[in-house]
């Protein structure tokens, strides 16, 4: 059985905080720092090789790179305030963040050095162009907010929302992306970013593999994080409060390449 701990955790005080690293987490492909900034303060950004996803939390800021200029972008308060505004950002391209307002951001990484090289250009998604699906059936039903996804190009980042009521399942029927079989099935590594309606509020996250070799099982609050760098990841929102979760994915065959787990595909009839 793997040993690492999926899990991580966001304090959510101010300043850059580098939750998930190349250093300290499972995956090979996949960063995630979380900024909090007062309106005025700047955080700069020169890494090699990674591409961004900018998901403004709650907030808005202004973002400013050699080439190109976004400012005042963010119309939410928080996460349950309607749709994310993001902000995509090829590798290579150094840019500085400063808050308009106080602001929250997830600052979505991938690592593109063993990919062709694309120039290809920052593109910002606001509100109104995210794609709002309602998923599953009784018992399993969310609404998932499609984001930075292939209308956007880029080479591996794929960034969306979901939003699960009280009591109802998510990742469900469970579902994997780990194996090569295009088009049924691509490998996507993925992390999932968890907020509550109330302080109190949590979920539980599984990861687990066909083979048996990861069988995982976290509570999340607010705050939370858990890794998926393959294997089934069924989530389940506490009844009594209302769940947020952000997904982050990045992988060649970016899209919902996905495979059900074989007991459970009778669900989807």
């Amino acid at each position: 059985m793997e040993s690492i701990n999926f899990k991580k955790s966001w304090n959510k005080e101010n300043g850059k905080h580098e939750v998930i690293s190349y250093e300290n987490s499972s995956l090979l492909l996949l960063e995630v720092d979380m900024l909090r900034l007062q309106k005025g303060e700047s955080k700069k950004y020169n890494e090699v090789d990674k591409e961004y996803g900018l998901l403004i939390l709650g907030g808005s800021c202004s973002v400013v790179g050699e080439e190109f200029k976004f400012t005042k972008i963010g119309k939410r308060k928080d996460v349950f305030d309607g749709p994310a505004t993001c902000l995509y950002i090829p590798a290579n391209r150094p840019f500085t963040i400063t808050g308009e307002k106080d602001v929250s951001i997830a600052v979505c990484k991938a690592l593109v050095d063993d990919c062709p090289e694309n120039d290809f250009e920052p593109v910002l998604v606001n509100p109104e162009d995210v794609i709002i699906k309602d998923l599953g059936k009784t018992g399993w039903e969310r609404q998932a907010h499609f984001i930075l996804d292939e209308r956007v190009n880029a080479n591996l980042i794929y960034i969306g929302e979901a939003y699960v009521k009280s009591g109802n399942w998510a990742s469900y029927p469970p579902h994997k992306h780990d194996d090569d079989n295009m088009p049924t099935e691509g490998i996507m590594e993925e992390i999932y970013y968890y907020e509550f309606d109330k302080p109190q509020g949590f979920g539980i996250q599984k990861v687990y593999t066909k083979e048996g070799d990861i069988d995982e099982t976290y509570t999340v609050k607010s705050g939370d994080f858990v890794e998926i760098p393959r294997g089934y990841h069924p989530f389940c929102c506490a009844p009594g409060y209302d769940n947020y979760y952000l997904w982050i994915m990045a992988g060649e065959n970016r899209g919902f390449f996905m495979t059900t787990e074989e007991s459970h595909k009778w669900l989807n009839k």
